[in-house]
Parts: structure tokens; C-alpha cells; sequence
């Protein structure tokens, strides 16, 4: 009998107990390198068959099928493939090698891309993520892979999905890096500013031994963020005393003309941001982020206006047009009128004289909604503290960070000393 026809044969007939199944998996991990040399040959198996009662033997010969490289005439024919593998495997079996299911999932999304539609990859990654997942707060290998899909597809709600979640079961620190830097990029899209700023605040401060791309790309695009969000960027200025003393010393190196346009921000002075941006706009479009510079200036008019409601109850859309350097009234009022609905201000316009009444904010914290928004913050901080305690368990109980601490531990306790709090840690 032919060595694929006999593999085949022995999947079938040890997929049902687990017991089988581990004998199955011993096979499997034997023959895995025959079935990579005979992977030309293997996609006759596909039909035998079945992804969900033969989830593990259809998963390693389909990672052995997709090891070699894959023409865009061949992916066509794979992708559906691997689309129906991940929506019907078993996800008992899958996590007994969720190497070779985190390949072939990553495999597909290089399909997609080689066939530019990342659409097509954000439903099967996104199923792939919740199956390889051991609870909602773990972060596997493939939240990055399915949030990168998200971006080129603009499916930016989609992505948002596992964002809400929280992550703090973490395998690998690379998977940290890019799932919080795609992750504030989704935040971006969706002009969720607040959450995009918390995530690539996370990867600038992140630990880190030596550079990385991830780190100096999250910086630029931070500093741009806090100036859409916030009007002003403390982290162009100095970085958190937490951040990793690499950062710190090479941050700011690589990132020089962001930080000039935080400076140059902070001037308040709209001509001169613009002859800053027109300056630089080769390495705004070489880094992506000229789209981002130009919120930003058309940001710097929001804060202008707003600076007007701290000193005026009235003003006429004139006034405000030629104060903030506008070039019409109806400039101004399209201006006022997204800012109200935005929520960044409150004021009234009245059209017949152009005047613009600027008012208090009408909001008293007293509403059933308030109160149901302020108490699922309460839910979540308490949620948040309870895993930090239970972290700090299991920190604690670690022999190995025990045995580091130890030998770490001062030689001298603070009883020999005759004043400890004249020191300042």
C-alpha cells in the first residue's frame, strides 16, 4: 500500500477517542517530514478526509500541503481549503499542535495578501483566534496576523472586537508589540484616540534590550495622536521614568521631525505648522503618517476655537474665521458645527446674524446612563485589580523569580542602617 494512502488509513481509524488520538499524534509527528518530501502529492488526501472528525491528521498534512511556496493560480484553490479547515476543526485537537494551526493560518493570510484581498482572511483569522484562545484574556500569535488583515481591509470594527477584551495571558513579547501597535491603528480608524493612545503607549514603554522598528514606528504615531486628541504631546518631551533605558536613548533620535512638529504644535501659530509640514511631507509620505500630519493641522483650528470659548460668551463666525486663520465665515461655522457634534464644545449659531454663542457644558452627571457608565468603570477597574492580585500570586510563588530576587537581595538588610528614610528609591 502506498506510505500516503496508509497515513491516511490510520487518521481515520484513530480520530475518535482520545486515547487513539494521542497514539494518532505520535504517528503524525513521526511522519512529518515524509509528508513535507511528498507534499505535491498530498492534496488527493483532502477528499478522504474530514476536517472536524479528522481535525488533527487533516492539520498536519495541510501544513505539510502549504509548506512550499504557492502560486496565486494555486491559492485560489487552497485558500478555500484552509477557510473550511478553520471553520469546522475540532478545537480539543487543533491544541494539540497549535504550532502547526498557527502556520497554516498564518500561511493564509499570506495567501490573501498575495492575492490582495485581506477581506478575505478576517473571518477565518478572527474564528482562528477565538479557537486558539484559552480564554478571552489570552494573547495567541494570531490576534496580530488577524488585526494587520483589519487594517488593509478597513474592517476597523471587526478588529475593534478582540481590542475589547483586555489581554494579560501573554506568550511571546513580539505578539505584544504588534498587537497593540495594529490594535492603535484599528483605535485610529475608528477615531477611538483615547484607546489608540493607551496602546501605542504601551509599546513605547514596553521592556525592551535592543531597538525595534515597532517601538520607533508606535512613538511617531503617538506623538501625532496626543496632538489630535489632546493638543499637546507629553512624550515629545520626555519619556515615563518606566520606559526601558533604550528608549530612552534612542527614541527621540529616530523620530527628530515629529517631535519639531510637537514643538512647532505647541506655537499655537497655524502658518508655521503648515510651512513645517510642507517642509517635511517626503518623510511624512515615506513613513505613512501624512494623513495623520494632516489632522493634525486641521486639529490645531479646533484647539484655536476652543481656546476662544475660555475668554468669549459671544462671537461672530467672522471674528473666529479671521482669529484662527480661516479664510471664510463658512469655514468657521463648518468648523463650530463638527466640534458641537463632536462633543468638543458646546454653543449655538445663530444664522441670521453669524454670531456664535459659546455655553457651559449641560451635562450633570445625574442621568441613568451616567450612572450606568460610571459604574461599568467601577466593574472594570475592580475586574483589572483582581487580576493584578492574582498575578502578583503567582509572581510571588515563581521559583525562578524567587531565585532571582535572592540573589539580587541587597546583602545588608535596612535594619543595619541607623536612618533607611533618608533614602529615596
Amino acid at each position: 500500500m502506498d506510505p500516503l494512502e496508509a497515513l491516511a488509513a490510520q487518521i481515520q481509524g484513530l480520530s475518535s477517542t482520545s486515547g487513539d488520538i494521542a497514539r494518532l499524534h505520535i504517528i503524525l509527528k513521526q511522519a512529518d517530514d515524509s509528508l513535507r518530501s511528498e507534499s505535491t502529492r498530498l492534496s488527493p488526501l483532502f477528499s478522504q478526509l474530514h476536517p472536524s472528525h479528522h481535525t488533527l491528521g487533516f492539520l498536519y498534512v495541510l501544513e505539510a500541503f502549504t509548506s512550499n511556496s504557492i502560486s496565486k493560480e494555486q491559492a485560489e484553490t487552497v485558500i478555500p481549503v484552509i477557510t473550511g479547515f478553520v471553520a469546522a476543526c475540532s478545537v480539543e485537537q487543533i491544541r494539540l499542535a497549535p504550532e502547526k494551526f498557527i502556520l497554516v493560518c498564518k500561511r493564509l493570510k499570506d495567501l490573501v495578501m498575495l492575492l490582495e484581498a485581506p477581506i478575505r482572511g478576517v473571518g477565518p483569522l478572527l474564528t482562528a483566534v477565538r479557537k486558539l484562545q484559552l480564554s478571552p484574556a489570552h494573547l495567541t500569535p494570531l490576534h496580530s496576523e488577524f488585526l494587520q488583515l483589519c487594517l488593509l481591509a478597513k474592517c476597523y470594527k471587526t478588529g475593534f472586537s478582540i481590542l475589547e477584551d483586555g489581554v494579560s495571558e501573554i506568550e511571546q513579547p513580539r505578539d505584544v508589540f504588534l498587537y497593540c501597535y495594529y490594535g492603535g491603528m484599528i483605535c485610529v480608524g475608528l477615531k477611538r484616540f483615547r484607546k489608540a493612545l493607551d496602546l501605542l503607549h504601551n509599546v513605547v514603554t514596553a521592556p525592551m534590550t535592543c531597538m525595534n522598528a515597532i517601538a520607533v514606528e508606535a512613538y511617531k504615531k503617538y506623538i501625532l495622536v496626543s496632538l489630535i486628541h489632546h493638543g499637546q504631546s507629553q512624550l515629545a518631551s520626555s519619556l515615563p521614568k518606566y520606559t526601558s533605558s533604550v528608549a530612552q536613548r534612542n527614541l527621540k533620535h529616530f523620530c527628530q521631525p515629529y517631535i519639531e512638529l510637537a514643538t512647532t504644535y505647541g506655537t499655537a501659530k497655524i502658518a508655521e505648522l503648515e510651512a513645517y509640514v510642507n517642509t517635511n511631507t517626503e518623510t511624512f509620505v515615506n513613513d505613512n503618517n501624512l494623513g495623520l500630519v494632516n489632522q493634525v493641522v486641521s486639529s490645531m483650528y479646533k484647539r484655536n476655537i476652543q481656546r476662544l470659548t475660555q475668554t468669549y460668551l459671544t462671537l461672530s463666525l467672522q471674528d473666529i474665521a479671521s482669529t484662527v486663520q480661516l479664510n471664510t465665515s463658512k469655514e468657521a461655522e463648518m468648523h463650530v458645527l463638527q466640534m458641537i457634534q463632536d462633543g468638543e464644545i458646546h454653543a449655538t449659531i445663530n444664522q441670521r446674524d453669524g454670531m456664535v454663542r459659546f455655553l457651559e457644558d449641560p451635562e450633570q452627571y445625574k442621568t441613568c446612563e451616567m450612572i450606568e457608565h460610571i459604574d461599568s468603570s467601577i466593574q472594570r477597574i475592580m475586574e483589572l485589580s483582581r487580576k493584578l492580585s492574582t498575578m502578583d500570586e503567582q509572581i510571588s510563588c515563581d521559583q525562578l523569580y524567587l531565585s532571582k530576587a535572592g540573589r539580587e537581595r541587597p546583602r545588608y538588610d535596612s535594619d543595619d542602617f541607623d536612618v533607611p528614610a533618608k533614602f529615596n528609591i
